[in-house]
């Protein structure tokens, strides 16, 4: 019989780690006698990063015995102690691979049913100092994993664990776990693992999103960047214009998503040459692309003054996740200054398809002069048997307040587009108005804000080359940042480079899935040290252990 061997506790707390501090619970350590289990937390316990570990779903973490012993033995450790994976129960029994998604058990006063494995968090490899451990736990197939309280009540070490229900299809959790991170996914257990009501929610998402994906993607344009020549410039307010891009030859272009957007690389403008990214404004076209472009800069500035009809420049194919999705709801499309442009694609094709869904078009600019597409955006809005217009000047009228987006359908799905306060202050009073944040979709203009979960007293800077001498390897170019430095072989990996250079990345467990850091390669090539568990697609990489091969540009 199974037994609950180690009862183990602890607060959040701020912790060094490489130059940071990190707020964190991952520290737990034994206690005892009997504790009372709440619904979402053990007294003396606390999590740190709320995003990705505790709520309703991981209250309480297992982790094994005979794990410590084989962890012990193929790292060659002997300071490995109850707690040291950050678990609050430490068992004798219930392996990862005899355990199943959905089994309950009765521990002490207290019963708990199992909901996902645990989370491949970086906070793991921080607590054992060994930086493998987040891809170890999942290649030697023991993650362990997290309870929900299903009663709440005491327990304590020595508590025998029974068994009270087996969870549905039988799915293990090391079996659950291989499922999401690992390669030659069955997808008849991926049905299963969706028909499970015990599963956490995030883990369902993901696994959604897998079974979605049933053929590759079909090619999307070209590989790195091709030449497209400029067939006219127009003047769209007194700070905006759009060039119209064709192919030389005057073949087919790939046609993109409504949303998506082109980068650029400017030689002429800045030397490296640099590389900005635009999104799309116009019906998607296979014979031409407009981009639209705010003069704010020196490659703006260059893109306004020195290009002309017949002029060429250098064009990566269309990407981008900020795309319209085809549902029945209805449309809500906000924008501020120059993120209309994103937002303007997709109100262009909702109108070249006939859409009979409401459409709201809600868009705030400092002043009239400065309105980009008023008319052809009232014209497109005009056409639609159900569209809805509001202008919101912040000259006269102040910024946007949740008062003004009051009259919105809570039911819609929602596109936003802009500053990132802006975004962010949009984005919480939609949610506050009742709007489903997962149908509330944003895109951002410039590098993306960083998601460094746990991490405090973290200050934005602006992205620059590392400090110290030059490195004397490839060119890297993060296209969103616009920023290229030579690569320095001192940096284990391009996320340690992009973070050296205060370019925002993006990784973090967040719904209960570990989201790790994939970027598109626009050009170049990578090589990996150590290889991933599983490549990522072609024309990605996964950033946390890749090193540039060659001259390369990221999506960052």
């Amino acid at each position: 019989m199974a037994r609950l061997v180690s009862l183990n506790v602890g607060l959040p707390r701020d912790v060094p780690w490489q130059g940071r501090t990190v707020h964190t619970g991952i520290f737990k350590y034994p206690v005892t006698g009997p504790r009372l289990v709440r619904r979402l937390n053990i007294d003396g316990d606390g999590q740190g990063d709320l995003g990705g570990h505790g709520g309703e779903n991981r209250a309480v973490l297992v982790y094994q015995r005979q794990s410590y012993e084989h962890w012990r033995r193929f790292l060659g450790r002997d300071d490995l102690e109850d707690g040291h994976f950050g678990e609050n129960f430490t068992v004798d029994g219930l392996p990862d691979d005899e355990v199943h998604i959905g089994d309950r058990y009765r521990i002490g006063e207290a019963e708990f049913e199992v909901t996902q494995p645990r989370v491949t968090c970086f906070r793991v490899g921080m607590r054992l100092g060994e930086p493998r451990m987040p891809a170890l736990l999942v290649a030697h197939h023991r993650p362990g994993f997290y309870l929900r309280v299903v009663t709440e009540g005491h327990v304590q070490a020595g508590d025998e664990i029974v068994r009270t229900r087996t969870g549905r299809h039988e799915l293990s959790v090391a079996g659950t776990d291989a499922l999401l991170y690992l390669p030659d996914r069955d997808r008849d257990t991926l049905r299963k693992a969706l028909d499970i009501p015990a599963l956490s929610p995030g883990w369902q998402g993901s696994f959604r999103d897998l079974l979605a994906a049933q053929e590759p993607p079909a090619p999307r344009g070209w590989r790195g960047f091709r030449p497209l020549r400029v067939a006219r410039v127009v003047a769209e307010s007194t700070t905006v214009a759009s060039l119209h891009l064709v192919a030389e030859d005057g073949a087919p272009l790939p046609r993109p998503e409504p949303g998506q957007y082109l980068t650029l690389r400017v030689a002429g403008a800045g030397d490296p040459a640099p590389v900005r990214s635009y999104s799309l404004s116009a019906t998607p076209s296979d014979r031409e692309y407009r981009i639209s472009v705010k003069r704010d800069g020196l490659v703006s500035s260059y893109l306004h003054t020195r290009l002309a009809a017949g002029a060429v420049v250098d064009v990566a194919a269309p990407r981008g996740d900020f795309v319209l999705t085809d549902d029945d709801r209805p449309v809500v499309l906000v924008s501020a200054g120059i993120g209309v442009t994103p937002v303007l694609a997709m109100l262009h094709a909702l109108a070249a398809n006939r859409t009979a869904r409401e459409v709201w078009w809600l868009h705030t600019t400092r002043t009239a002069a400065e309105h980009a597409f008023a008319e052809e955006a009232h014209d497109l809005l005009a056409s639609l048997p159900h569209g809805h217009e509001h202008v919101h000047y912040t000259a006269e009228h102040g910024r946007l307040t949740r008062e003004t987006l009051s009259d919105l359908p809570v039911d819609g799905t929602v596109y936003l587009c802009g500053p990132d306060a802006f975004m962010t202050a949009v984005r919480e009073s939609l949610v506050s108005l009742g709007f489903d944040p997962s149908r509330v979709h944003s895109e951002l203009f410039g590098g993306v804000s960083a998601i460094n979960p746990g991490l405090t007293g973290v200050v934005r800077k602006t992205p620059h080359p590392p400090s110290g001498a030059a490195g004397t390897g490839p060119a890297v170019t993060f296209a969103r940042s616009g920023l290229t430095a030579a690569w320095n072989d001192g940096y284990p990996s391009l996320l340690e480079f992009a973070e050296a250079c205060d370019v925002p990345t993006r990784w973090s467990c967040r719904t209960g899935v570990c989201h790790t850091c994939v970027t598109p390669v626009l050009s170049g090539d990578v090589r990996y040290d150590p290889d991933p568990l599983e490549l990522p697609a072609p024309g990605e990489a996964l950033v946390c252990c890749a090193q540039p091969r060659d001259d390369i540009v990221l999506d960052l």
